[in-house]
């Protein structure tokens, strides 16, 4: 479909997921996932090999429930969308980041095996609902990455 801002991948976790809670007391996890290519070179009959590295940002329950579950060196699956954003700096530089931010992750069970335990739902009196656009809250774009 036209327009749409889409992005799945799978890859292994770089490290473990960075909890916060931000000015609004919604949580916000971090981590970064690698992914990797491989390819045969025509010219000198080699493999070669090119990891990328992507910021993963979660919002809300699935913040706490991705770090609480998962940690470096993990297979998983990310859904969600790109993201660019900008902050300066300690020394007032600006900086831009490309980022996805989450709707579902999960753990890639080829090489590894999990055990499911459901959590709770929170009432709505004691967290506050996802904001629509929550990477835009001040509180958190004018942070650096990770």
């Amino acid at each position: 479909m036209a327009g749409e801002n889409v992005i799945n991948i799978v890859g292994t976790m770089g490290k473990d997921p960075e909890l916060r809670y931000i000015s609004s007391g919604q949580a916000l996890a971090n981590f970064s996932v690698a992914t990797n290519r491989r390819w045969k070179n025509s010219k000198t009959d080699e493999w070669d090999e090119e990891t990328c590295w992507h910021n993963i940002v979660v919002w809300g329950e699935l913040a706490e429930n991705v770090a609480a579950s998962l940690s470096k060196g993990n297979r998983v699956m990310v859904s969600g969308r790109l993201s660019n954003r900008s902050y300066e700096d300690r020394e007032s530089v600006k900086k831009y980041v490309t980022e996805i931010v989450a709707d579902q992750v999960g753990a890639e069970l080829r090489f590894a095996q999990c055990q499911i335990e459901r959590t709770e739902r929170s009432s709505s009196a004691e967290r506050p609902s996802p904001k629509s656009g929550a990477s835009q809250d001040p509180a958190y774009s004018e942070e650096e990455p990770f």
